[in-house]
């Protein structure tokens, strides 16, 4: 029994990693954006990955708002959850609350269930960049578990013709293109102090490309364009995500 097992998690296992390791879009962190591209882009019939570091999906979702189960979102959101068949409760004029579990949940189904494939424990630790012109064309990755390790071991590689950075905060993924390739020519401003009212507009207004192959979506967003952060209210991160994949379909249908 011990050997079937073992040689069912190679073999699937390692087959799943040679058919994803070219692909439509790749989509660094599982979070709110991230799921919700996912699923657009699968639905679309691209060929989605999404890498995330951590051994869970969610990203800032599971905390709710100060570890107090739930979060928000605002009125724009709801056909975005309707898809996703995600409840909600009114709390007052344009303002909804959802229970952090159910839209971690729905949102990693709802992708997984589009075809978006979910690969868990990925450490991205660098962006491949072909010129004439300057394109990111997929990343360098290694198992999270590795990275926290120290040990020095050689990276894969994943291509693809469109990666979102999904990380949040930090904006990673653009930042390592930024510092390794000034071609590329983008310039990060830096996240701002927290202001939800204008954060949640200007976090979908802001999603886009940021150079050939590259886009950005949800917090990470604020972090690229100097926009100020908006704390547990989740609708531009939600709206943002499904933004990214409409942008995309564009740049890869023309």
């Amino acid at each position: 029994m011990e050997l079937k097992i073992q040689r069912a998690i190679v073999k699937f296992g390692m087959e799943d990693l040679y058919e994803y390791s070219d692909v439509d879009v790749l989509i660094v962190g599982a979070g709110p954006s991230g799921l919700t591209s996912a699923k657009y882009l699968a639905d679309k019939g691209f060929k989605v990955l999404v890498y995330e570091k951590r051994l869970s999906f969610g990203g800032g979702i599971g905390g709710g708002g100060n570890m107090i189960p739930k979060i928000v979102v605002q009125e724009e959101a709801l056909p975005i959850l309707k898809d996703f068949k995600i409840k909600y409760k009114e709390a007052e004029k344009n303002l909804y609350t959802i229970d952090p579990a159910e839209l971690i949940a729905k949102l990693a189904v709802g992708a997984l269930d589009a075809g978006a494939k979910i690969i868990l424990g990925v450490h991205v630790e660098d962006v491949i960049v072909r010129d004439n012109p300057p394109r990111v064309t997929g990343v360098l990755w290694r198992w999270t578990a590795i990275e926290i390790s120290g040990l020095h071991v050689d990276p894969l590689y994943t291509q693809s013709k469109a990666l979102i950075d999904a990380t949040g905060h930090g904006a990673e993924i653009v930042q390592i293109a930024a510092e390794k390739n000034p071609e590329l020519n983008i310039i990060i401003k830096g996240e701002k102090s927290n202001w939800s009212e204008v954060s949640e507009k200007l976090v979908v207004d802001y999603t886009g490309k940021v150079a050939e192959g590259l886009y950005v979506t949800g917090i990470a967003v604020c972090e690229v364009f100097g926009l100020p952060r908006m704390g547990p209210i989740f609708g531009g991160m939600l709206m943002s995500g499904k933004k990214i994949a409409e942008i995309i379909e564009k740049d890869l249908r023309g």
